[in-house]
Formats: structure tokens, C-alpha cells, sequence
């Protein structure tokens, strides 16, 4: 190549690299504002997946045997139950807007909601705990309840109500030393924050039959939808057995209509709580409750 060439072609070099370097910037930079704006569309975008026993059983496993115990005597893994719940209902997955709220601790209360065709509709709230009791791997307390509400907001994802459903996991409701008081009275303050709500569920130890058991302070306060064939309304008494927090009779003395939703009494002091449960009758009993969010929010 002659000198001449040489020189046109590196004047033409001069002049399209940097015009190259504007152009493929501004490109990026576009897609880069256009991703960012385009986020929380997506997150509202959901996807309901429906209630399997395999589905159900790969949580337990995750919960019970990779996680294990959860609770501030092992942050990492109470920490990494709160990212598996984001991840599970998060855009990326079931598409929900995922809203973190500080609680007395280190450890969010994360919320997911369902907007509803009457916004001022009485809501209705979904609370599980994510934690377990100090040194145990807490399958009822709450390993199955966790599960069992996971599977509920997943399936009921692309659900439109008659009224807002909220879905709350809470950090702190199984480990004695933990703030556990002061979180509920922190969900109470969100709870009162809106409208009266229709019904708080209070959800734990799912795995022990298909049949619901609906208990509270008073069984008065239970909605008067038609729920028989779901499982048996009991007074919080006859099911509340342990010596620890009882977060539905903590809410239900905060004036909430809290009741309690599971399938067994609470585990009794000393009671072990290690076994994964059989994961077909989990998913029966997370089926139950959805039906009776759906029956609920008409």
C-alpha cells in the first residue's frame, strides 16, 4: 500500500472510531435506561404455577436440609431463607414486585401483594414466619408453613380479586431470643396502616394432614364464608400447646382478626421437629389454602 492509501485510510480511522465509540455508548446506554424502566413492568408481569408434591418437596428440601436452621444464632442461613423467597416470588421467577420492610432486626419482612378490582376492598393478609427455633430445623415451625404459602402466592399469581391480598414472611416468630414481639407489633402497624382487613391468616405446621385446622381467640371472628368442607374451626386452646410465642393470639391482641391456619396443634416443649414431611400432603393442604384465599376474597 502507497503512502497516500496509507494516510486516507488512517484519516478515515480518526474520524469513524470515535463516532463508532459515541454511537455504541449511546446504544448501551439506551438499552441500559430502557432495562431500568422497563423492570417494574416486568415485575408485575406474573406467571401462576400450580401446586405440585415435587415442587412442594424440592422447598422442604431446600428449607430442611440444605438451609436447616434459621434464625439469628445462623444469619447466613435465616439470610438466605429471605433471598429464597425474593428469588422464588421475585421478578425474575413468579414476577412480583418484591417490597422489603425493615423489622426490629437485621432480617426484612418481605411483602408481595395482589392489587384487587375494588382497591378499597377490605384486604386480605397471608402471614408465615421464616424462621426456626434455636437449634432445631424447624419443619412445622415453618418449614411447611413457608412452603405451603410460597406454593399459594405462586399459584395465585395471575389471580384477580375482589380484594387485595397481601402475602407477609416474617423473620422472627419460632426462636425465643429473638425480637419476636416487637415484629408483630411491627406487622400489626402494617396491617392497621390500611383498611380494616378482612381476614389475617396466619399460616405454620402444614405438613401433618390434608385437613385445615382454623383456630383463634375467638372462633367469632372467623369470616362467615362457607369453609366446612376445608377442615374444622377450633378455639385457639385446644390447639395452642406450647410454652412459646403464638403470633396469632399475639396479632389477635393487637385487635387484629387474626386467625390461626394449620394442620396440627403446636409442637408441644421438647417435641422433635427434624423430619421432612411427606410433601403429597403438603401440597393437598396448600391446595386447601388456596381455595380458601379464593373463597375468602370474593
Amino acid at each position: 500500500m502507497d503512502d497516500k492509501k496509507k494516510s486516507r485510510v488512517i484519516s478515515w480511522l480518526l474520524v469513524l472510531l470515535p463516532l463508532w465509540l459515541i454511537v455504541s455508548g449511546g446504544f448501551a446506554l439506551m438499552r441500559y435506561f430502557h432495562k431500568e424502566s422497563a423492570a417494574p413492568t416486568r415485575a408485575e408481569n406474573r406467571f401462576a404455577k400450580r401446586v405440585s408434591a415435587d415442587s412442594v418437596a424440592d422447598d422442604l428440601k431446600k428449607l430442611i436440609s440444605v438451609v436447616g436452621e434459621r434464625n439469628t444464632g445462623k444469619p447466613d442461613q435465616l439470610a438466605a431463607t429471605a433471598s429464597m423467597i425474593e428469588g422464588t416470588l421475585g421478578p425474575s421467577n413468579t414476577g412480583y414486585k418484591v417490597s422489603k420492610i425493615k423489622s426490629p432486626s437485621d432480617f426484612p419482612i418481605i411483602k408481595v401483594s395482589i392489587d384487587s378490582r375494588s382497591p378499597r376492598a377490605e384486604p386480605i393478609w397471608i402471614l408465615t414466619s421464616y424462621d426456626s427455633p434455636d437449634h432445631s430445623r424447624g419443619a412445622e415451625k415453618n418449614a411447611t408453613g413457608l412452603a405451603a404459602t410460597l406454593a399459594a402466592a405462586q399459584s395465585l399469581a395471575d389471580f384477580s380479586p375482589a380484594c387485595p391480598i397481601h402475602f407477609i414472611f416474617i423473620p422472627h416468630v419460632n426462636e425465643n431470643d429473638a425480637p419476636i414481639l416487637e415484629t408483630a407489633i411491627t406487622v400489626s402497624k402494617l396491617i392497621q396502616s390500611e383498611t380494616q382487613p378482612r381476614a389475617v391468616l396466619c399460616i405454620e405446621a402444614m405438613g401433618d394432614a390434608e385437613s385445615l385446622i382454623f383456630s383463634s381467640r375467638d372462633t367469632s371472628a372467623l369470616s362467615k364464608v362457607d369453609f366446612e368442607d376445608l377442615g374444622k374451626i377450633s378455639h385457639a386452646d385446644t390447639v395452642y400447646l406450647g410454652d412459646g410465642f403464638d403470633l396469632s393470639s399475639a396479632l389477635f391482641n393487637m385487635n387484629l382478626p387474626a386467625i390461626r391456619i394449620a394442620t396440627r396443634p403446636t409442637l408441644l416443649p421438647g417435641e422433635s421437629d427434624e423430619k421432612t414431611p411427606f410433601a403429597p400432603t403438603l401440597a393437598a393442604s396448600a391446595e386447601r389454602l388456596i381455595d380458601l384465599i379464593r373463597r375468602l376474597s370474593k
